[in-house]
């Protein structure tokens, strides 16, 4: 099972980090942006990716490849997503495609065969936004059972405003985030793996810990994706509530930190990237510990 696979990748590397390709043109080397046009533009970032990748495939379990950041550069970004999940896979790193999907039916089910299905696209796991409801989510969840993919549904999120709706109480004194949190619970029923944790995972953000703590405990058995450590404002303290004992239940997610380490660092951006990993694996061990399966 994936989430099996991917724990297995994380005790292997004793690292619970994703390095996120949310690679803007902008963060590539100013020796790497003397290119002009989308098809350009998208070949640099392929080869910036590439060489980020190199460096850190055996240190780290998996990435995250933010869609957006390559739908801006048109049809050659979309490529050059594809090629970097497929090169990433050639790696042996877990693939994340966050994208945030959501609708409902049919184009629902569209969305969750681009991403999750065996086409260009496809990854091992995406992000999906719950908040349209069982019917905009049980689709995804459906190619996830055949393809042996997974998802990570939108709970708490790590911006600063997520609390404008995320926060608010419902009649029966939940948070929306603890009803959306009960929900992917639900929605991961009958499908734990060897590890105790189900395909349908849930993002918390490392920004918010005494929410991740309530979500913790509501959720043994839920695989958190926490986005927010580094330059959102999260630290190794702050996101130790999203785990349980033995360093288990979650990875956490480093994209600008990262991506653009050489910038504060020095030397080669794939050099630096890589001593940005190591460090923040460190960072998560001196707070975690040893990473073992209970």
């Amino acid at each position: 099972m994936i989430v099996d696979a991917l724990i297995e990748k994380i005790i292997e590397t004793q690292n619970p980090t994703c390095v996120g390709l949310d690679t803007a043109f902008d963060y590539l080397p100013e020796e790497m942006q003397h290119v002009s046009g989308g098809e350009g533009m998208a070949e640099a970032v392929f080869e910036f990716n590439k060489k980020i990748i190199d460096a850190v495939y055996d240190i780290v379990p998996a990435v995250k490849v933010q869609v957006a950041y390559y739908e801006a550069l048109g049809f050659h970004g979309l490529s050059c997503f594809a090629k970097t999940c497929r090169y990433a896979k050639e790696r042996g790193l877990i693939v994340i495609a966050d994208a945030k999907r959501n609708d409902i039916g049919a184009t629902a089910a569209q969305y969750a065969k681009a991403f999750l299905g065996e086409g260009d696209m496809a990854c091992d796991l995406l992000t999906v936004n719950g908040y349209l409801g069982t019917d905009g989510v049980a689709p995804f969840i459906e190619e996830c059972e055949k393809k042996d993919r997974g998802i990570f549904v939108l709970v708490k999120t790590s911006n600063p405003s997520s609390g404008e709706l995320q926060n608010l109480r419902l009649q029966d004194g939940r948070t929306v985030y603890e009803c959306m949190g009960d929900m992917v619970s639900k929605w991961g029923e009958g499908s734990c793996g060897k590890y105790g944790y189900s395909r349908v995972g849930a993002v918390v953000g490392a920004t918010y810990p005494q929410e991740a703590k309530i979500l913790r405990a509501r959720l043994p058995h839920t695989f958190f994706l926490i986005p927010g450590y580094g330059a959102q404002g999260g630290n190794a303290e702050m996101l130790k509530n999203c785990f349980l004992e033995g360093g288990m239940g979650g990875i956490v997610n480093n994209s600008r930190g990262i991506l653009c380490a050489y910038k504060k660092r020095g030397g080669t951006y794939f050099e630096a990237a890589r001593a940005a990993a190591l460090d923040m694996r460190a960072d998560l061990k001196s707070v975690l510990g040893e990473i073992c399966a209970n």
